[in-house]
C-alpha cells in the first residue's frame, strides 16, 4: 500500500466547501465518541458505529450532505481510538489511560478525565472511500459528488495515477495545511522491491550530538532545523501575538484578518521545518538501508524522553520517532531485516569487555578501566547495539517490540493528514 499526494487548486468557494466537509466529518467523530460513552452497558463495536452514522444523517442535514462512505470512515477514526485505548489497557500501558483499566476492561465514567480517548477541535482532514469522488479520463483532476459542493479539483503533482487501476484505489483523502488543500491517494500495490544483498549489516546509536552514529565509526551531524529557524519562527510569533485582540476573546467575537494572516505565516515557518526534518530523515534512513542487509537500532521511549524539560526542545528536533518509522518501511520495502533493541545500558557497557563503566551524559568519550578500551560514547554504543540486534534474530524476528508496523498490514493515514508511507520524489 502507498500512498500518493497532490496539491489541489480550485476556487475559494470550493476551498470553503472543504472546509465544511472536514468540520462535518469532525462533528460525527467525536458523536460517534459520545454515543460509545453513553451507551456503556450495552456493547458498542466497530458496526454499531457506522449504524449510527445513518442516524446523524437523518438528523443533521449538513450531516446527510457528506457522502455516506466519508460519514463511515470518520465513524472509524473514532473506533480506531478506542480501540487504541481498549488494547493499551489490555497490555496494562503506564500513564492516565490505563489507570480507568480494571481487568482489561474500560472504565467509562473515568474516560472524561483521563483524556483518552479526545473529542476533536481542530481535524485537518476527511477521507472517501470508494464512492463520492471520481477522477478525470487524464487523471490530472477529481471530482467530489456529495452534498457539500465541492465539484471539480485540479491536482499539482508529478506522480502519474494512470499507471494504476481505479480499483486500487482504495481511499482518498482531502486535507487542510498552512500552505494549501492536499489530495491524497491510498493505492494498494505490492511495494516490495528485490534487490542484491551487500553482506554488510551495521549498528547505530541515536544521540543529540550526532543524528546517528554507527558501529563502524561513522557518525551523521545533526541538522537541527528548529533550532536553526528558531529565530524567525519566535519573531513571526511575536507578531502574530501584536494582532491578538483579548477584547474580541472575550466577547467570543472572531480575530482581525490581519491576525489570521500573521497566524497562517507562523503556521508556514512550522511546516517548513517539519518538512525539511521529515525529508531528511527520509534520506538517511534510504542510505542505511540500501548500504546495509542488516539494520539494528534503539527502541527508544521518545514519548518518555520529552519529559525531560532540559532535553525536551532538542529530542523533539531530532526526530528519531521519523527516522525509525522510514527506516522500518524502506527495510520492508526492499527486504532488509530490522530490529529494535533495548536501549538499557548500551551507552554504559563497554563494548570490548563488557564491564559496565557508568558515566554522565556530559561524558562523551568512553574509557573503560578495565580493559582500557577508549572509543567515542556514541560508537560503543553503536557496537553494543548491533550485538544485541544480532542476538536477536532468529529469536523474536524482524521486529524485536513484536508488533508490525501499521504499514505492513495496509496504509495508515494519519488524522493530521500526514503518512509514513508517502514517498520522496527525489527517492
Amino acid at each position: 500500500m502507498i500512498v500518493y499526494e497532490f496539491k489541489v487548486k480550485g476556487k475559494v468557494k470550493q476551498y470553503q466547501a472543504i472546509d465544511e466537509a472536514i468540520r462535518t466529518s469532525q462533528f460525527i467523530q467525536n458523536k460517534c465518541l459520545r454515543y460509545w460513552m453513553d451507551n456503556k452497558e450495552s456493547k458498542v463495536d466497530k458496526y454499531a458505529l457506522n449504524k449510527y452514522c445513518a442516524v446523524l444523517a437523518s438528523e443533521f442535514p449538513f450531516a446527510d450532505e457528506l457522502n455516506s462512505m466519508a460519514r463511515q470512515s470518520a465513524a472509524e477514526r473514532s473506533w480506531s481510538a478506542i480501540a487504541r485505548f481498549y488494547d493499551n489497557c489490555k497490555k496494562k500501558v503506564k500513564g492516565k489511560k490505563a489507570e480507568s483499566c480494571v481487568g482489561g476492561s474500560a472504565d467509562l465514567s473515568k474516560l472524561s478525565q483521563t483524556g483518552f480517548p479526545r473529542f476533536k477541535k481542530n481535524c485537518r482532514s476527511v477521507e472517501y472511500k470508494s464512492t463520492g469522488w471520481k477522477l478525470s479520463e487524464t487523471r490530472k483532476s477529481v471530482t467530489f459528488s456529495d452534498k457539500k459542493g465541492i465539484g471539480t479539483l485540479k491536482l499539482k503533482g508529478t506522480y502519474d495515477l494512470n499507471y494504476y487501476d481505479i480499483k486500487q484505489i482504495k481511499r482518498v483523502r482531502l486535507v487542510r495545511r498552512a500552505d494549501g488543500y492536499y489530495a491524497q491517494f491510498a493505492i494498494d500495490v505490492n511495494v516490495r522491491v528485490e534487490t542484491q544483498p551487500t553482506n554488510q549489516v551495521v549498528g547505530i546509536d541515536l544521540g543529540l550530538k550526532y543524528f546517528i552514529a554507527d558501529n563502524k565509526g561513522n557518525v551523521e551531524p545533526s541538522p537541527q532545523f528548529y533550532r536553526k529557524s528558531e529565530k524567525q519562527l519566535n519573531r513571526a510569533n511575536r507578531k502574530k501575538s501584536k494582532k491578538f485582540s483579548q477584547d474580541k476573546k472575550k466577547a467570543k467575537q472572531r480575530q482581525s484578518h490581519n491576525y489570521h494572516k500573521a497566524r497562517n505565516r507562523y503556521a508556514r515557518k512550522h511546516l517548513r521545518v517539519s518538512r525539511q526534518r521529515k525529508e531528511y530523515c527520509k534520506r538517511l534512513a534510504y542510505s542505511v538501508i540500501q548500504s546495509n542487509d542488516l539494520v539494528a537500532y534503539e527502541d527508544l521511549n521518545v514519548k518518555g524522553l520529552v519529559r525531560n524539560r532540559h532535553l525536551a526542545k532538542s529530542i523533539s528536533d531530532a526526530g528519531w520517532y521519523t527516522f525509525r518509522a522510514w527506516l522500518e518501511y524502506f527495510g520492508h520495502k526492499y527486504g532488509k531485516v530490522t530490529i529494535a533493541v533495548p536501549p538499557h545500558n548500551t551507552s554504559q557497557n563497554c563494548a570490548n569487555c563488557g564491564e559496565k563503566v557508568k558515566k554522565s551524559l556530559s561524558t562523551r568519550t568512553h574509557i573503560c578501566p578495565h580493559c582500557g578500551y577508549v572509543e567515542d560514547r556514541d560508537v560503543n554504543a553503536a557496537i553494543n547495539i548491533l550485538r544485541l540486534g544480532l542476538s536477536t534474530v532468529g529469536h523474536t524476528g524482524t521486529y524485536a517490540t513484536g508488533d508490525l508496523p501499521s504499514w505492513a498490514v495496509g496504509a495508515s493515514l494519519l488524522s493530521n493528514g500526514g503518512s509514513v508511507n508517502v514517498e520522496s520524489l527525489y527517492l
